[in-house]
């Protein structure tokens, strides 16, 4: 049954791949030719430079300005107030901590 099915379906799409209309290609009768633009032509000559503009003339140079007034002289401040008088040392106790021991080499 297998062998036959597939015979079957092999000459089933063979005759319906022959069935199809084929398209008809129609080619028209006045053909226009298009220009195409042909290269590129040779580079123009490099036009004239223009002319240079004159120097303008220096500026005059301004005139010096006034020195100005000096200021007047600050007034000597107060004199400040006198500190009261220290008292005497007493009975402090000043230690002086021994020297570090040199380090071993």
């Amino acid at each position: 049954m297998m062998k036959y099915s597939v015979l079957f379906i092999s000459v089933l799409s063979v005759l319906a791949l022959n069935a199809c209309e084929r398209a008809t290609v129609v080619v028209p009768a006045n053909t226009v030719n298009v220009p195409v633009p042909g290269p590129a032509g040779p580079q123009g000559a490099t036009g004239a430079s223009g002319a240079t503009a004159e120097k303008g003339a220096t500026g005059a140079t301004g005139a010096t300005g006034t020195t100005g007034a000096t200021g007047a002289e600050g007034a000597a401040g107060a004199e400040g107030a006198k500190g009261d008088k220290g008292k005497t040392g007493g009975d402090t106790v000043v230690i002086v901590p021994a020297p570090a021991p040199a380090p071993r080499r």
